[in-house]
């Protein structure tokens, strides 16, 4: 995919929840058992607040990165 052809998403998932925290101050994750969206801030447990497993993923980027291949 050229860079020219990269459209951005025009919006992020739909959550349902109305909570819009500031930007920087909390950070998305995916939980590995039930797949729920989980906020954190900087020093919550690592745990999610629906189903309380422990195993959470980052969610991918949504911003284009390319690397230069020699």
């Amino acid at each position: 995919m050229s860079r020219e052809a990269y459209v951005a998403p025009t919006s992020a998932f739909n959550t349902g929840t109305t909570i819009d925290p500031a930007p920087g101050l909390t950070t998305q994750y995916i939980c590995g058992d039930c797949n729920q969206k989980v906020l954190l801030k900087q020093g919550d447990p690592i745990r999610c607040k629906e189903c309380g497993h422990r195993i959470l993923y980052k969610e991918r980027t949504k911003r284009m990165v390319q690397f230069e291949a020699r």
